[in-house]
Order: structure tokens, then sequence, then C-alpha cells
């Protein structure tokens, strides 16, 4: 998966979250919420991406692949992992912001 389509899945998970929104609630002790399997998918597409950069630089070591190849898929590792700090930090922020509103 490149990372445009990484992306855009992400964005599409985004997008969908909101449709249902007794889903996550009324189903919280039975499955996963919309935004667990976000952030699931997520972190599995990151997981993913260094899968494939080390199978890659694997292959290079061997003499069986180009130094391109391993290049590219270094590079969409670390946007995928770049793009999953940013999140943990909004999400972190946005939990420190509702921690200091008063009641």
């Amino acid at each position: 998966m490149t990372t445009n389509a990484f992306a855009a899945g992400a964005y599409a998970a985004i997008q969908n979250m909101g449709r249902t929104p007794a889903a996550g609630l009324a189903g919280a002790g039975a499955g996963e919420s919309g935004f667990t399997q976000l952030l699931s998918s997520a972190l599995d597409g990151v997981s993913e991406a260094g899968k494939r950069a080390d199978g890659q630089a694997m292959a290079a070591a061997a003499g069986k692949a180009n130094v391109v190849d391993v290049v590219t898929a270094v590079a969409e590792s670390e946007t995928a992992i770049q793009t999953l700090v940013a999140v943990r930090d909004r999400v972190i922020s946005a939990y420190e912001d509702i921690m200091r509103m008063q009641i």
C-alpha cells in the first residue's frame, strides 16, 4: 500500500466514523468502536510499511532488489510513522484540553 493509499484509507475511515453515533456506545462491550478500528488499521498500516521496508532491505542485501525500491519502501515507512506520531500528538493534546475543562 502506498503512502497516498494509506492516507486516503485513513481519511475515508475518519469520514465514516460519525455515521452511526450510537454504535460506538451501544457496542462498546461487544465489539470495537469506530475509533478503535481506525487506530487499529492505522497501526496495521504502519506495521506493514515497516515489514515491506525490512523485506526490501533484506532483498537488497541478498542482491535481489534494486536500491531505489529499498529507499522508496523506507521513505513510505518513515512517512507512515510520522503520520502516526502526529495523530498521537493531536490525541494527547485533545485529552489535555478536556482535562483542563472546568465542570
